[in-house]
């Protein structure tokens, strides 16, 4: 499945600080997140979780919008976003496992 069109202002906008989440376990590998970013931030991996399935990684942190796409289509709520506190100014990768 590809994602045949891009918002129309994607390059205008810049990246926002927060954290990324993937519960790793929780993940049935459906690759919804993958297909849907509009920046292609995340990619499905090579390793196996507990119910033998690939979770998604986080290729870039830093090119990634917060645009919580890929929370909101994740059918396993295993992908969520976190917005940055202020004053904190860095974005993190934290990838939970259950």
């Amino acid at each position: 499945m590809e994602f045949w069109r891009l918002p129309m202002d994607v390059d205008e906008q810049a990246a926002t600080l927060g954290e990324l989440r993937i519960i790793h376990e929780r993940c049935k590998g459906c690759g919804y997140c993958v297909e849907f970013c509009p920046l292609d931030v995340l990619a499905l991996s090579d390793e196996f979780n507990a119910k033998g399935y690939h979770p998604p990684y986080l290729l870039s942190e830093n090119t990634c919008l917060m645009c919580g796409l890929c929370e909101a289509l994740c059918p396993e709520f295993a992908i969520y976003c976190i917005p940055a506190e202020e004053g904190t100014g860095k974005q993190e990768n934290k990838e939970t496992r259950e």
